[in-house]
This record gives structure tokens, sequence and C-alpha cells, in this order.
């Protein structure tokens, strides 16, 4: 008998230029991904979002000399993800995915077009940075929006609509660990 290798994973980052796509990408790199697997980092382009956001991974747990310097100019964040991920990890494979949603779409249409695009990869695991605070994380209260109604929230459209594995990531603090959320698991600390 020889020695059988387990076929890998495929493991999805939404991939975005924000705090908590960054602090997502940490937890899967850290916590998620291993030797085998494969780390997809999708990234939904709305033509109408804003600018490059993403110079905090230099102060990520990573080196400043292994991390590329994303401050100033039109960086291509997701080019600077799949080298980050290149640095931290160096033996998983890594692929970048665009998909263009129109800039009329809302919330919802980005949150279908992931979830297509995770029946399309065949992923096993999707992990998405999510935006919340601390008081309405334990209370179950969802942010409101101008009209009195709950605001839509992709992470836990995905969360709840997925058919593979979906887990919402709140990096809190540098040392501070995460806040998970799952469909079976809400509020679940990992303590780094």
């Amino acid at each position: 008998m020889g020695s059988e290798t387990t076929p890998g994973r495929k493991v999805m980052v939404v991939a975005d230029p924000t705090r908590e796509s960054a602090g997502a990408l940490q937890y899967a790199l850290s916590h998620v991904v291993l030797e085998n697997d494969e780390l997809i980092l999708l990234h939904v382009e709305n033509p109408s979002s804003w600018r490059n956001a993403f110079s905090f991974l230099r102060r990520s747990s990573l080196s400043s000399t292994s991390v590329p310097n994303l401050e100033g100019g039109d960086v291509d964040f997701l080019e600077a993800m799949k080298q980050v991920c290149e640095v931290s990890q160096p033996r998983i494979r890594i692929r970048k995915e665009k998909v263009q949603m129109e800039a009329k779409l809302k919330d919802k249409d980005k949150a279908n077009a992931i979830l297509v695009s995770c029946n399309t990869l065949g992923v096993d695991l999707v992990i998405i940075g999510q935006r919340r605070s601390l008081s309405s994380a334990l209370l179950g209260i969802k942010r409101s929006g101008s009209s009195g109604l709950k605001a839509f929230d992709t992470a836990e459209y995905l969360i709840e609509n997925s058919k593979c594995t979906c887990v919402g990531v709140q990096k809190k603090g540098q040392n501070a660990g995460y806040l998970l959320n799952t469909k079976t698991q809400k509020n679940f600390w990992l303590l780094a």
C-alpha cells in the first residue's frame, strides 16, 4: 500500500478592500487552510464601489518585509491578498476569481453572485468578513436601515443560504481573537 494523499478542500474567502475581509483572510490562513487545500479569493466587482483601503494589511501578524506595500497609488488589492497568502502559506494553491456586478444591483444580488460562484467552483467552505458591533452580536440585534427595516447583511445571508459551510468572521483587536458565526454556531469566540 502506497501512501495516499487526501484530496484538498476548496476554501473560498470573499475578498474586498475592507478590514473585515482582511480579518477573514487572516483567519483562513492561520486556522483553516491545510497543505492540500486550494484557496479561492473571490471578489464581486461593483463599478460604483470606493477605491482601495487595504493598507491595514501591513499591520498584520506577518513581518513588514513580507507584506507588499499597499499604501498609495492604485494597488490591485486582490493581487496583494494573493501575495500575502503566498508568503503565509507557500504550499497551498491560490486562485483569484472576479465576478462582475452591475452598479444598480443590491447587496442581495452580490450575495447571490457569491452563492452561484460557490456552486460553480465546487467550494467546500466559504469564509466572509462580517461587520457587527459586539453589543448587537451578543444581543442578536441587526443594524437598522433608514426605513426602520433590518439592513441586509451579506454574511448572514450566505451563512443561512449556502449549501456548503459558511463562516462569518469578525476579527477582534490585534490579539483578541475572532468571533465566528455559522449556521449552527453563533458568536463563537476563537482566541488567537
